[in-house]
């Protein structure tokens, strides 16, 4: 059985800036590369990954890119453009989708001060070239409203192909209610898919009855594992956060499992495994 990572990056913040990160946190603010991750593939028989962009910049794109050329384990890359800037996006995906390995685009939305920023008549219309271009777009949704925009969204955009990363991020030790409604009403629109990712819950969390909701809502097939390394370094390393995703997927049984591990991947993003990665 095919095992993907569908989530994780690489960054060199002494090459490309990340605004994000902050130079004391020494876990994050460093070199993450192949010979970082290469290691943690092999101990877990992981067949390949999606690597998914980690600055909203064309430099950590042209970056990703390189160092996938030299790691046939990448299947796909999910890079940026500036969707607030419609003329300019349609521009620069052109050029991205020419490059052997470009499989979809993501913004750091969480990032921005105002959560309705996707709602904005100008990303709107970047969004719209991707919907044209059937372009997949990674939703990177860490409050509930992100969630109630994605809603509006599927109703201007009814054919734009969406992956909720990290399951929305889930409120462990806080009210479910409105994260487990909301995650459903995403779910009800067949072309949103989700990720079972970036999941760090305090210690002795049981993750099953998180993933268990995110099955029954979405269903095996619109789900995929992801690791989001290096961030998981700052949850005890790739083997820990890693192992107890696989432990909860395994547990459903092999044909749910197939889906999770690599088949959700392989049709959302269009990979071709075993095509020798993005070269």
């Amino acid at each position: 059985m095919l095992l993907i990572d569908a989530h994780q990056h690489f960054w060199d913040p002494a090459a490309v800036a990340y605004p994000w990160m902050d130079p004391a946190d020494t876990v994050i603010h460093r070199r993450y590369g192949p010979e970082h991750l290469v290691p943690h593939l092999e101990r877990h028989g992981i067949d390949g990954t999606v690597l998914v962009q980690s600055a909203d910049g064309d430099d950590d794109t042209d970056a990703m890119f390189a160092v996938a050329a030299e790691l046939p384990a990448v299947l796909g890359i999910v890079g940026y453009v500036p969707l607030d800037d419609p003329a300019r996006a349609a521009e620069r995906l052109a050029e991205l989708r020419a490059r052997p390995g470009f499989v979809g685009i993501r913004n750091l939305i969480h990032d921005r001060p105002d959560p309705d920023w996707l709602l904005r008549p100008a990303v709107v219309e970047g969004l719209r070239v991707l919907e044209r271009a059937d372009v997949p777009f990674d939703l990177v949704a860490t409050r509930p409203r992100h969630l109630e925009v994605l809603l509006e969204l599927s109703e201007r955009l009814p054919e734009l192909r969406v992956v909720i990363d990290h399951l929305a991020k889930p409120p462990f030790g806080g009210d479910a209610g409105p994260w487990r409604e909301l995650l459903a009403a995403a779910a009800a629109n067949p072309r949103v898919y989700a990720k079972v990712s970036g999941l760090y819950p305090p210690p002795g969390t049981d993750l099953r009855p998180w993933i268990d909701h995110a099955v029954e809502t979405f269903g095996p097939e619109r789900l995929m594992l992801g690791s989001d390394w290096p961030i998981a370094e700052r949850a005890g390393g790739f083997d820990p956060v890693w192992s107890a995703l696989v432990e909860v997927v395994d547990g459903y049984g092999p044909e749910v499992a197939e889906q999770l591990r690599s088949a959700t991947a392989r049709r959302f993003y269009r990979l071709a495994a075993g095509n020798g990665g993005a070269r």
